[in-house]
């Protein structure tokens, strides 16, 4: 199963000098009965990307609580065994699910990996440009407000999410990360 790690870009860091992205469990997201529902697709491809912007979102919450992190928003994907993952069942009920009941709409596709994943097995690493520094800090600014239904603040959370995540083959995380040439 293909999961979506969100990170930081000192996660990132520590991920890459510890050989791992964690000894789990791990929050990520994956393309979920509930996001398949709410996405109302069959296309995987489509769905994944769906995923991916669950993850970008949840990295940009990460940089709201991590003020000193460079302003960037980072997912890694990787392919985990089915079984090392669990979702949250009130978001990822078969049938009925609704993205929009529940305590915490933030949690669609969100699951739970509960093995250690080394960093040999990463896929690819998804990451800001430079130049959505400015955007990603307003929305990582605005989000407790547009959480609180500010529309002003929503739409700097929007404008974060209107930038497109790079992407970076696994060679390249000791450049991202500054420990490389």
């Amino acid at each position: 199963m293909r999961v979506y790690v969100p990170l930081t870009l000192p996660a990132l860091a520590e991920a890459h000098k510890a050989g791992e992205l964690g000894s789990g469990p791990l929050l990520a997201y994956a393309v979920t009965p509930a996001l398949r529902e709410w996405y109302v697709s069959d296309d995987v491809e489509e769905l994944e990307y769906a995923a991916l912007g669950r993850a970008a979102l949840a990295s940009l919450r990460l940089l709201a609580a991590e003020p000193a992190a460079p302003r960037r928003r980072v997912v890694v994907a990787v392919d985990v065994p089915d079984g090392a993952t669990a979702s949250d069942p009130a978001y990822d009920r078969a049938a009925g699910a609704d993205a929009d009941q529940g305590d915490d709409p933030t949690a669609l596709g969100r699951v739970r990996v509960s093995v250690v994943v080394p960093l040999a097995k990463v896929a690819s690493v998804h990451v800001d440009a430079e130049d959505a520094e400015a955007d990603v800090a307003a929305g990582a600014r605005a989000l407790a407000a547009a959480d609180g239904g500010d529309d002003d603040a929503q739409h700097a959370v929007d404008g974060a999410e209107d930038h497109e995540l790079l992407w970076f083959a696994t060679q390249e995380i000791p450049n991202l990360v500054g420990s490389g040439s």
